[in-house]
Order: C-alpha cells, then structure tokens, then sequence
C-alpha cells in the first residue's frame, strides 16, 4: 500500500496507535484520542474506519493494533517524522527542543525522493537527536540494548543515556540544559523515596531531578 494513498488523517492515527503499542501502552479509543488531542468521539469514528479499510484490528482487552498494512504506513511516517527531526537538528542546526513541532507539519509533505535525499545527506542514521530509532527503507529498526528508566538504575551504577522520551519543548530545553542528551554517561547518586527527585551525576556534574522527568529517560547499563 503506497502511503499516498492514506489521507493525512488516517496517517496521524496510525503513528499514534503505533507509538502507544512501541511505548507498551493500550491503544484504547481514549488513549488515541488523548494522544491526538481529539474528541473520544472522533477517535472511535475514525478508528472504525481504519478497522474497515484493514489497516487495524480491535484485540479483545488490548485496544487496537496496527495490521501489516497499516504498521507499514506508520513506520513510513515515523521514519518521516525522525528523519527530518535528525535533518533539521544536524544539518540546519535547529535546537533538539524545536524539532518535534516542525517535524509533525513537515512529515505528511515530502516525497519519498526527498525522503532519500535527506537519509543519504545523513549517512543513512539509526537514531534521530532524541535517541529514538529511525525504521530503514524496509521498516526496519535498529537493534538496541535493553534500556531501562533512569529511576531503576542502581545507585552507583554507571550508565549511558540512550533515549529521551519526553517530545515537550520546555521539557527538552530543561534537560539540554543539564547536559542530559543522548550519549550522556549519567549515575544516580542518590533516591529520595516516594517518587522525590534523584541527584544524578551527569558527565561529572552533579544535577537534581524530578522523578516524573527521570522516568521518561531511558539508560543502557555500561560495561
């Protein structure tokens, strides 16, 4: 199924249900629509729709999920979307927390000759700036360690940052601001207990951070 021939709509609804599926989320009618910003309504309508043209299919207990065709379209748009986050960010020199945004009105744009242009101009990249894996021509990701949340890592433990889950700007700018980019090698020193911040070693320098911003980085255990 070629891409162009999925409205924009359907697009955004089939990289949002594969988003919450990779995340290990349910992609319930209300998690999509939250996700999209969207009324419930409009989420079960549409996602009605996606059902009857087979590019999803309803899981009894675990919402919906993406067929062969349909993951096939998202990934297409995910490979989109990360590539010009990464083109934007390495080429054009746009900060990593500006990226996101200009990415979501650019992804339904560019032709696939495009597409490959800028894979090429890249070297062909795994990851975009944020650590999340870019899918190849094929849809294929590229083979990550087992990361976990920075809140799990052991205190002491020496790790590297891998992904930063967060897509909000003011968050990104607050954590670029700690130095905590992708590659990052981070240590948690100290846990305060019922979800209070943790002192984190960042590079050497020691930081403070909120549990709920901690929890959307994930870390690879270094060896």
């Amino acid at each position: 199924m070629l891409i162009s021939d999925i409205s924009q709509a359907h697009q955004d609804y089939l990289k949002a249900i594969y988003m919450l599926v990779s995340r290990g989320q349910e992609a319930s009618n209300s998690a999509i629509a939250q996700a999209l910003g969207v009324a419930p309504a409009s989420a079960t309508n549409m996602v009605k729709r996606l059902a009857e043209a087979g590019l999803i299919e309803h899981v009894p207990y675990h919402g919906v999920q993406l067929t062969g065709a349909g993951q096939q379209v998202a990934l297409e748009m995910v490979r989109h979307h990360r590539l010009i986050e990464l083109f934007l960010h390495d080429i054009l020199d746009m900060p990593w927390d500006q990226v996101h945004v200009e990415a979501e009105r650019l992804e339904h744009a560019i032709s696939e000759e495009v597409e490959e242009s800028i894979a090429r101009k890249l070297g062909y990249p795994a990851f975009d700036p944020h650590g999340d894996p870019i899918p190849d021509r094929d849809g294929r990701l590229a083979e990550t360690a087992h990361g976990l949340p920075l809140t799990e890592l052991d205190p002491g433990c020496s790790a590297r940052l891998a992904r930063v889950h967060a897509q909000d700007a003011d968050r990104l700018r607050y954590l670029g601001e700690l130095g905590l980019y992708p590659g990052a090698q981070v240590a948690v020193l100290e846990r305060s207990p019922f979800q209070g911040p943790l002192l984190v070693d960042v590079d050497g320098a020691q930081r403070m951070l909120a549990f709920d911003l901690a929890v959307e980085l994930s870390v690879e255990l270094c060896h």
